[in-house]
């Protein structure tokens, strides 16, 4: 039966994909976003342009923050569930603006399970990141403590699940939490690696790694994750699930990938490892095989040769393109 979703930040990455999903499949997705200036405007226009052709889709400019322009469209429309995927998302730009993360992150996340005990909507979803974990024994379980957030990303993320606990245990609101593991793909974001390295080995421009390139990351296809997200609106109670590729590939082995793809080799420069960042991970996802029935289904082999065939397809308008190297 076709439902009604709410679905913030639904010109970012992940959440246009999921909204994708959600449209293809009959529903109907309500979808806000800022459309902030945190990276160039026109890659959101462009998801937005390819989700403008569903009958179902309907979109308002808002802002998560702004609880009486959330209350207007909550009072239009019969909300089944809510998924926030809006987020201020990068490590390293926390560090030089964390008040915004903290505004949108929790402010924005309790501003929601807010209008759900209000409206009565039941079903909540809340995506979270793999952040969480850093320093933690490999591979990482959901049942790990996650106290020692190393960025106010993190911690920002950490606050909104606690949040997210609360309103379930109040008032019985059903709560899945999504960990995402380095999610890439077509069309994503220009602050993260691989978009980062796909447009300037292409350029010739040398990319900068820091550290010696051998730190590993659980790589997980958009796709993927969307699929997973969707699949996270079933009732669970509460539950906190891991959205990993579960098969780590170190940095160096990526831009290989990149590399073969683009016919073209990458000229690195070295930087100190940085602070902030992880030097491995790696997702248990028996949870989410177990409550799901989900599993990743494409490799980063695989992965990587569709994001750079996107590129390719892409390249006049992305050479234009002004990204966040934070």
């Amino acid at each position: 039966m076709p439902k009604t979703y709410f679905l913030t930040g639904v010109a970012g990455f992940i959440a246009s994909k999921t909204a994708e999903f959600l449209l293809k499949a009959g529903h109907k997705v309500v979808g806000v976003d800022n459309l902030n200036d945190y990276y160039d405007p026109r890659l959101k226009t462009y998801r937005l342009k390819a989700l403008q052709i569903f009958p179902n889709f309907i979109f308002k400019k808002a802002d998560i923050e702004n609880m009486s322009a959330l209350k207007s469209i909550f009072k239009t429309y019969q909300i089944d569930a809510i998924l926030n995927l809006a987020a201020r998302a990068g490590v390293r730009y926390s560090m030089s603006h964390p008040h915004v993360y903290f505004t949108t992150n929790v402010l924005g996340t309790l501003n929601l399970l807010e209008l759900a005990k209000t409206y009565k909507v039941s079903k909540f979803v809340l995506a979270s990141t793999s952040s969480l974990y850093a320093g933690q024994k490999m591979p990482f379980k959901e049942a790990l403590a996650v106290n020692t957030p190393i960025s106010p990303y993190a911690a920002s993320k950490k606050s909104a699940e606690a949040l997210c606990y609360s309103y379930h245990h109040l008032y019985g609101i059903d709560v899945s939490v999504v960990r995402y593991f380095t999610v890439y793909g077509p069309a994503g974001r220009p602050d993260m690696s691989v978009f980062i390295f796909t447009k300037q080995i292409d350029e010739g421009i040398p990319i900068k790694v820091f550290g010696d390139g051998t730190q590993s990351r659980d790589f997980t296809y958009v796709d993927d994750i969307a699929s997973g997200t969707v699949k996270a609106i079933k009732k669970v109670g509460f539950k906190v699930i891991n959205l990993g590729g579960n098969d780590p590939y170190n940095l160096n082995h990526m831009i290989g990938l990149i590399e073969k793809n683009l016919g073209k080799k990458a000229k690195v420069i070295h930087k100190p490892f940085h602070i902030a960042d992880s030097k491995a991970t790696w997702a248990d996802i028996s949870e989410a095989k177990k409550t799901l029935g989900w599993m990743p289904k494409v490799n980063l082999d695989e992965g990587i040769r569709r994001t750079v065939e996107w590129y390719d397809a892409n390249r006049d308008w992305l050479k234009k393109l002004s990204y966040n190297l934070n």
